[in-house]
Parts: structure tokens; C-alpha cells; sequence
């Protein structure tokens, strides 16, 4: 066991985005000295869906620093600078980032800071009361195989989220039944297959689908695309819809009920889960074109499908999908020998957190209650925090999740360890408002 004596102001968990983007922002903050913890050996994000020619849903200048900090050196623009890419990015005249350089440039922010330590999977967390309150982080050295022990005043919680399977999987092969998120690691048996289905109906449904049709002639497999909902829908991106993704829609979101904040996640669909307009043309188009030769017939797409297990059939190399088109509550099987499963994701919190959980307050049994700086409540009101970035949407709505927020939310972070302005954070920042407190009463 190796202790460190060295009291650090915040310990990030995990280093997805999020917490990269505290520790870019706290490279320029001196007052605040933070370490940041990742069990994998280097940096990287959702690299079994990075396909070639796939974009981020939010603009470039919602990369790790730039909304807090334009003049930052860790800003997308000067990667692209440092890469000699800038010219090439301004003729590609687009504010769109490839997923993939996207992924190069947070790996290249993460290799120059010396906060971020890869390589440690946290396995314990203890707050310790003393004349001078920490909390202890025990960690498993992944290449030395040793333990380390680290104190901190602050905690901070971005272990981000696990692939989600709804549906019963029990006896089939992961590489032939398997996540969206490890797309990329099977792709190429999968496309050499005689059959392949994607059950989803969100952006990383539409993107292995759109790229398994790209390559069908190629390989001559079936291809099918099943989704629970009632249709392949559009995100809605009209300028004003996208004003929720804003910091004065998460203030004022925070501010609701419980109950109201769960109505309002419904309502708030076909922002939060639609599929990416510039995804579903192209593949509308292709479509269209093989129809002229009536080369089509090998693609089924169905809404209003939900598969609801998955089990081998005595066919070698073959699963059976046991499906209900449920608004003719009709049941149905079909069968394919991959299955991709876009199904979503739920947020990662690990065991050593349920320690905590008779400390803190819940709004229900399953989620927390969370500050509007990301704080968690504890009941005794204790003066070492620990901020949450995973498990959010029930009380940070519909950009719990989003890029574009990451900063935002580092910036009231921040400034609460501070326990001053050290970022000042962005007013009225869209043209509408979500509340009556402008108007004379």
C-alpha cells in the first residue's frame, strides 16, 4: 500500500469528457490543486462507435474549455493548430467535429496534463471525520498491480454510463449478440455474415445501420432495423428547440418539482432521442436509388417492434428474436446471426457508492438528489462535497448528457469549491424565457 501524504482540493473519478473538461479548466486555476483517476490506460470515448464519416451532435466551439475559456490552450481550435489542420478544418466550413477527431483531440488534451493518471481503477472511497475531514480514495494500480491511497476535500463523480440490454440475452455469444457501443470490434465478422439486425431507434441506430447498408452490396446480407417506437424520428433541431441544451433552461429545470421534472423529461423526446436529420437522408437516398434496380428487397425496416428476448435456435450460427409489434399486439419471431443492440445507456455507479447512499438524500429510490452546482445533499451537512457529473437527467433534464453543457457544469463546479466567482457563469443566454419572473405582475 502506497499512501500519499498530499491533501488535494478535488479528486475527479473517472476521466470521460466531463471530467477532462474540469481538469483542462483547473490547469489554468492554481488556487485549486486536483488529481483525476481512470482505470483505463489511456483516454478514450466510445471507441467502438467511432465510424468513419460520423459528426458530434453539438457545434466545435462546445469542446472541452472554449465556452468558460476562448482563450484556453486546450481549446479545439489550437489542437487543430498544434496539428496542422486548421486551414484543412476551414475549408471543411462546417461546425461539425468527426466523432473520431473528436476523440483525438480530448487524447490530446488528457497527454498533457500531468492531473490525469490513467491506469487507476478506484475501488473504495471513505470520508473521513477528523479535526480535518477528507475523503480517502483507494485505488488498484492496473500496471503495477499495487495500491495506492490518495485524500481529498472534494470529490467529484464522473464514471459516465454502461451499455443498456432491456431484453433477455441469456446463452447467446457476445460477438454475435452485442451493444452498439462495440460496433467497431466486431464489425468486420459481422458483415461477413448471411444476416444482421440493429434494434434501436436513436443516432447510434441510424449510424450502424446506415453503415451496414453502405456496405451490403459488398457482403449480400439481410438486413433488418426493428424499433419499440412508432417511428424513425427526427431531431428536432429548429434554433429555438435547441435553446433547452442552455444554462437557463437547467436552472430553470432544476428548480421544478420532482414530478414536474419527470413530465417534462417526457415531453422533451424528440430533442433528447430523435436521430440526426443529416443521418436519416442519406439513408433515405440510398434507399430510393436501389429501388431503381428494385435491389431493396434484402431490407426491412419496422417501427412499433419491440423484441423482447433473444435466444439461440438449433440452427447453427442462428438466434431467434422473439418480437410484439405491440400496437397490434401481434408476437412474432425472426431470426439473424448478428444482432447489434442500440439500445442505450444507463449511468455507471459503482459499488463502493452505496456506502453513501443512507448518507445522502433521494428523490425517489433510484435517484438522488442533486444541488443545481451538482452537489449531492448530505444529511450532515457536511462541508466536503461531493458533486455528481453521472445521473443527472432527473434533476439537470435534458442535458444531463450533453457535450455542450460539459462546461457549464465545470464552471459551477468550480466556482463552488472556490467558494467564489473564479468563472463567471453566462446570463439570459437565449432569446426565450421559461418562466413569468421577467414580467410586472
Amino acid at each position: 500500500m502506497t499512501e500519499n501524504n498530499k491533501v488535494y482540493d478535488v479528486i475527479g473519478i473517472g476521466v470521460g469528457p466531463f471530467n477532462l473538461s474540469l481538469a483542462a479548466l483547473l490547469d489554468r486555476v492554481p488556487e485549486i490543486d486536483g488529481l483525476f483517476l481512470e482505470q483505463s490506460s489511456h483516454f478514450e470515448w466510445h471507441p467502438g462507435m467511432l465510424i468513419e464519416g460520423t459528426d458530434l451532435q453539438v457545434p466545435f466551439l462546445a469542446d472541452l474549455v472554449t465556452l468558460a475559456d476562448p482563450t484556453s490552450p486546450y481549446s479545439f481550435l489550437n489542437y487543430l493548430h498544434e496539428q496542422g489542420r486548421l486551414y484543412k478544418f476551414y475549408f471543411f466550413n462546417r461546425f461539425d467535429i468527426p466523432r473520431r477527431e473528436y476523440n483525438d483531440y480530448a487524447a490530446w488534451v488528457a497527454s498533457q496534463l500531468d492531473t490525469c493518471r490513467f491506469g487507476k481503477r478506484v475501488v473504495d472511497v471513505d470520508f473521513v471525520k477528523n479535526d480535518n475531514p477528507v475523503y480517502e480514495i483507494t485505488i488498484h494500480d492496473t500496471e503495477t498491480q499495487g495500491t495506492e491511497r490518495f485524500q481529498a476535500r472534494h470529490i467529484v463523480l464522473g464514471t459516465g454510463t454502461i451499455p443498456m440490454i432491456p431484453m433477455e440475452t441469456d446463452g447467446c455469444s457476445s460477438e454475435d449478440v452485442f451493444h452498439s457501443s462495440q460496433y467497431r470490434f466486431y464489425e468486420k465478422s459481422a458483415k461477413e455474415t448471411n444476416s444482421v439486425t440493429v434494434v434501436g431507434s436513436g443516432q447510434s441506430a441510424a449510424e450502424v445501420f446506415y453503415d451496414l447498408l453502405l456496405d451490403q452490396k459488398h457482403y449480400d446480407y439481410e438486413l433488418t432495423w426493428y424499433t419499440r417506437s412508432a417511428g424513425f424520428l427526427q431531431l428536432e433541431s429548429a434554433k429555438l428547440g435547441q435553446e433547452v441544451f442552455s444554462p437557463d433552461y437547467v436552472a430553470y429545470f432544476n428548480e421544478l418539482s420532482f414530478d414536474s421534472r419527470k413530465e417534462a423529461l417526457s415531453n422533451l423526446g424528440q430533442l433528447r432521442k430523435g436521430i440526426d436529420p443529416e443521418t436519416l437522408r442519406p439513408i433515405y437516398d440510398l434507399l430510393y436509388h436501389r429501388s431503381v434496380d428494385q435491389n431493396t428487397r434484402q431490407v426491412t425496416i419496422q417501427p412499433l417492434t419491440e423484441v423482447t428476448s433473444i435466444e439461440r435456435e438449433q440452427t447453427e450460427g442462428a438466434y431467434k428474436l422473439n418480437c410484439n409489434q405491440w400496437q397490434k399486439d401481434e408476437a412474432f419471431t425472426d431470426s439473424s446471426e448478428i444482432v447489434i443492440l442500440a439500445t442505450g445507456y444507463k449511468p455507471h455507479l459503482p459499488d463502493w457508492f452505496q456506502k453513501f447512499s443512507e448518507s445522502i438524500e433521494w428523490e425517489d429510490k433510484k435517484r438522488y438528489k442533486v444541488t443545481e452546482d451538482y452537489r449531492l445533499l448530505f444529511n450532515d451537512n457536511r462541508k466536503n462535497q461531493f458533486f455528481t457529473l453521472t445521473n443527472l437527467e432527473h434533476s439537470h433534464g435534458a442535458g444531463a448528457t450533453n457535450l455542450g453543457l460539459s462546461v457549464y457544469r465545470n464552471q459551477k463546479i468550480i466556482n463552488s469549491i472556490a467558494d467564489k466567482e473564479i468563472f463567471p457563469i453566462s446570463k439570459s443566454t437565449v432569446f426565450q424565457q421559461f418562466g413569468p419572473e421577467n414580467h410586472n405582475k
